[in-house]
């Protein structure tokens, strides 16, 4: 976050158990300098350790871009890119569901952050991609791992080429779970936000867990899906969750 006459950089709102944020660099195509990226880092992480919030969605300001990626001009300047929270939330690891919502294109670290989102909305009006080869270097951000989320060839075909795809493309191959009318992005992934929050959430973080570590590490999940096992099944939501099945009741999740 920003602070004195300037403007905010990172806009939080919270909307029941839902935290949005929303980068809000505009006419930087809110591009990611040092500030914003620590400013998602440490509201992502503020996120997680609040029991009271269930989702995270993020977003961007304006129809034009989601995020161009890093701000070139602030990593030639230097500063210090790095963040535990956005790295987390980066490589998937938050144990709460985050749901993008593409309200516009999407590239570079953009497309990189999009990427450790769990669901994804875009704008009809979107395109993605993976320049860095045109600039010398490589999607180091996590972008190389866009082969866990769409078909290899495609994966290969983006980040050589560097060429962007088309929201519809992104639709067709499975890099984002839904298409929406540019004034329809938000809602529509707050919707999926509300719908994933009504469940419980240590069934939420199992299977987020569970789910990326077969994409990514399948010879880990043994022994990791006999240690939620033992957490989730033996919890009082797990209890609940049978109570209110038969008593024809929402549940009263507590996490725990």
């Amino acid at each position: 976050m920003t602070t004195g006459t300037q403007e905010v950089e990172l806009v939080q709102e919270r909307r029941g158990p839902i935290t949005i944020l929303r980068l809000n660099r505009p006419d930087a195509r809110n591009a990611l300098n040092v500030s914003l990226i620590q400013g998602i880092g440490a509201a992502a992480l503020e996120a997680e350790s609040d029991p009271e919030i269930r989702a995270i969605v993020l977003t961007g300001t304006g129809d034009r871009a989601f995020c161009a990626g890093m701000d070139l001009r602030a990593f030639a300047d230097g500063g210090d890119f790095y963040s535990e929270g956005f790295e987390r939330l980066t490589e998937g690891q938050l144990s709460i569901p985050v749901i993008g919502a593409a309200n516009g294109t999407a590239i570079g670290g953009g497309l990189e952050l999009l990427l450790g989102c769990d669901v994804i909305v875009s704008s009809t009006q979107a395109k993605f991609g993976l320049p860095e080869c045109k600039r010398g270097m490589f999607p180091g951000g996590g972008g190389t791992n866009i082969g866990t989320r769409i078909p290899l060839g495609v994966a290969l075909e983006m980040t050589l080429t560097g060429d962007f795809i088309t929201a519809e493309r992104a639709y067709d191959i499975g890099l984002v779970n839904a298409l929406a009318a540019p004034d329809a992005v938000l809602e529509t992934a707050i919707g999926y936000a509300e719908r994933i929050a009504a469940n419980a959430p240590l069934s939420l973080a199992a299977c987020k867990d569970l789910v990326r570590l077969a994409v990514s590490n399948s010879e880990s999940v043994p022994e990791r899906l006999g240690q939620w096992r033992t957490t989730v099944f033996s919890s009082s939501d797990a209890k609940e969750g049978a109570m209110a099945f038969i008593e024809k009741r929402s549940p009263n999740w507590q996490g725990r």
